[in-house]
């Protein structure tokens, strides 16, 4: 799981996610509703429902672009827990909540380095990002 997670409020420009997002060297940042996760934007939503719909971005919000059908865990699910709840939703990370506020993230190459770090995506995972 990745920790201290970048989470922000819901009428953030969508411009600023993708600054933070390029920053961090990350593909998502959580979305809150006062304080509390309501959703998550990865940098493909922000292709498919932002950039690809829009030729001006200067009004949109992360609230216009997120999933709002969030999959959580909590911090002491077990990993196969979390894998299983990734699998039924069909997603490749999910936020790690705890009384409604996020504490990380836990993504594919996660499960990856935690099941089969010797595998490709498990080297993936822990390869140096390239960006």
């Amino acid at each position: 799981m990745t920790t201290n997670p970048v989470a922000l409020p819901a009428d953030t420009p969508v411009r600023e996610a993708a600054q933070r997002m390029r920053e961090r060297e990350i593909g998502n940042v959580l979305v809150l509703d006062d304080d509390r996760v309501a959703g998550i934007v990865t940098d493909r939503d922000i292709v498919t429902r932002a950039v690809a719909d829009r030729d001006d971005l200067s009004d949109c919000r992360l609230r216009d672009v997120c999933s709002s059908d969030l999959v959580t865990a909590a911090p002491d699910d077990d990993i196969d827990t979390a894998i299983e709840r990734m699998r039924e939703a069909a997603v490749r990370r999910i936020a790690v909540v705890e009384d409604g506020r996020a504490v990380g993230v836990f993504t594919l190459g996660d499960a990856a380095l935690e099941k089969d770090s010797d595998s490709a995506l498990g080297d993936i995972s822990a390869a140096t990002s390239n960006s």
